[in-house]
């Protein structure tokens, strides 16, 4: 008996190394896996690599083209150290491993046409779609990053204070008066200029445009959805692609700009009117920003009060009898009635008054 549970124990420790043995190849895949995983999320928070905003099938996605990857790798040979056994791979196979992964899908653009004034297609296009071929390309070839980025700790911040900002703007009623202003004069500055900004812009494309036929933009990215912060506020215009417009439509927007400019100058209210405005507007906000929750209680109480002094008045006039009817000279004054029968009427109220007396 003692010999037979020997060799049971014997059997099972030699089953426990055979299982261990076939179980490291797995545990290597899933260290490389790792690995591309790691190397990919390095490469996309990586500044250097030159990537873009699209839709793809109603997704946002971040992709970037085939050959700003090539030059991305072999400009940072440093981020291959990260591959470990596969660090001596060309950037076309990394590629190639990461699309294999799942890490990667490969898009093309969805408008393959050139539209109308260009000279060629777009270099990052807003629409992708996905390609059939699953194979790394440097010719006109995108690739999007199909795993969650991961939020660095300052957006997880201000994920918290947006409850905290709803709730101010929640609040904004019962705030001081000068905290009330400071909020509204500071919004209504921003506004402003937001909107004197795209007016400058468009006044100044359609100058360049009407006199010399180019096209200039001031902050050609303050629009663009896809744009980066750094982008946004790029104020110097990109070259113009496009062709010249032809003499003929320049003159006739140029025409259809004057009869604009002189329709709005003749139709321009004057100071009678542009004052009763300012005052209609100026009260409201006056009454925005005057509310607090102790005047509309003391509103009310003063509604209440007012209520049960008028309610033994009330009570008075319905006891008197249905066939009597009382007037007052307030009452019967109106525009629409003479003043001889305004008199007649106020002379029998007074006779009346004075039989009852006797």
């Amino acid at each position: 008996m003692k010999k037979a549970g020997g060799a049971e124990k014997k059997k099972v420790r030699r089953s426990q190394a055979v299982a261990s043995n076939t179980d490291s190849p797995s545990r290597k895949q899933a260290a490389k896996k790792d690995v591309f995983q790691l190397f990919a999320e390095k490469v996309r928070d990586h500044k250097d690599l030159v990537s873009r905003w699209a839709v793809l099938q109603e997704t946002r996605v971040e992709y970037f083209r085939g050959k700003d990857f090539v030059s991305f790798v072999r400009n940072h040979l440093e981020l291959k150290d990260i591959l470990e056994l596969d660090r001596s791979l060309e950037p076309e196979d990394i590629a190639n491993i990461l699309l294999k992964k799942n890490l990667l899908v490969r898009c093309d653009r969805v408008v393959k046409t050139v539209r109308p004034g260009k000279k060629k297609l777009s270099t990052f296009p807003a629409h992708l779609e996905i390609y059939h071929d699953q194979v790394f390309s440097e010719n006109d070839a995108f690739f999007a990053w199909t795993f969650v980025k991961r939020r660095p700790l300052w957006q997880t911040l201000l994920s918290f204070c947006w409850p905290v900002l709803t709730l101010a703007i929640c609040l904004f009623p019962v705030y001081p008066h000068q905290v009330k202003l400071l909020i509204l004069y500071s919004c209504a500055g921003l506004l402003l200029l937001i909107l004197c900004l795209l007016l400058l812009r468009a006044m100044v494309f359609g100058a360049f445009w009407i006199l010399l036929g180019k096209r200039v933009w001031l902050f050609p990215n303050i629009l663009a959805e896809e744009a980066t912060l750094k982008e946004l506020f790029q104020f110097w215009p990109q070259k113009d692609e496009g062709e010249r417009p032809k003499w003929t439509a320049r003159l006739f927007y140029t025409i259809v700009a004057v009869v604009a400019i002189l329709i709005l100058r003749h139709h321009a209210p004057d100071e009678a009117a542009r004052a009763r405005y300012q005052r209609r507007v100026s009260n409201i906000i006056d009454d925005v920003l005057e509310w607090s929750p102790s005047l509309a209680l003391s509103g009310m109480m003063e509604k209440q009060t007012v209520m049960n002094i008028t309610e033994p008045h009330d009570n008075v006039t319905d006891s008197k009898g249905s066939d009597e009817k009382v007037f007052s000279p307030a009452d019967v004054d109106d525009e629409s009635t003479p003043k001889e029968e305004v008199e007649e009427v106020t002379e029998n109220v007074e006779d009346s008054d004075h039989q009852k007396n006797f």
